[in-house]
């Protein structure tokens, strides 16, 4: 299933709805304003925290944190020693990762684990600037976890540029 995010760079606060393929609203991101720290809540339709991002304040190198419940569930961040392509990692609190790889500034990249693509990120299916999808390839994969990890690498990526 794909999920369209258009983002609205300018908006006061970051909020913006992800639709799923079919035009319906599937999370809503809401971005907190007068926080100390970069924060944005992905939210079900109802209004119910799936997942919060978090910028991390004091790292060596720029990471997001994803939590759910008040417990970090995802830290993201670049890989260190990546030398053909960037390569982000998404290091579960299992102490398992995801590896995120592929083109990130032109939002082409894959989201895998242990050699298994589980969500594709792409944005060739769109003229908008700021769009991209999330096409999520397992039907029973965490959809909020992985479209929390796909914003968390955009964001991180476009720091870099």
């Amino acid at each position: 299933m794909k999920y369209v995010v258009q983002e609205k760079m300018f908006a006061i606060g970051d909020d913006y709805w992800i639709e799923d393929e079919k035009g319906r609203r599937a999370f809503y991101v809401d971005g907190k304003v007068l926080t100390v720290r970069e924060t944005l809540e992905i939210q079900d339709p109802s209004g119910a925290v799936l997942a919060v991002i978090h910028k991390k304040l004091m790292s060596l190198r720029d990471a997001m944190t994803i939590e759910r419940d008040g417990q970090v569930l995802v830290t993201v961040r670049k890989k260190r020693l990546a030398l053909v392509r960037e390569v982000y990692r998404a290091e579960l609190a299992s102490g398992e990762e995801l590896e995120i790889r592929g083109d990130l500034i032109g939002k082409e990249f894959d989201i895998e684990y242990d050699g298994e693509r589980l969500a594709r990120v792409s944005r060739k299916w769109f003229t908008l600037r700021d769009a991209y999808a999330v096409d999520v390839e397992r039907p029973d994969a965490d959809v909020a976890l992985l479209i929390a990890v796909a914003i968390c690498t955009d964001r991180l990526s476009a720091k870099d540029e």
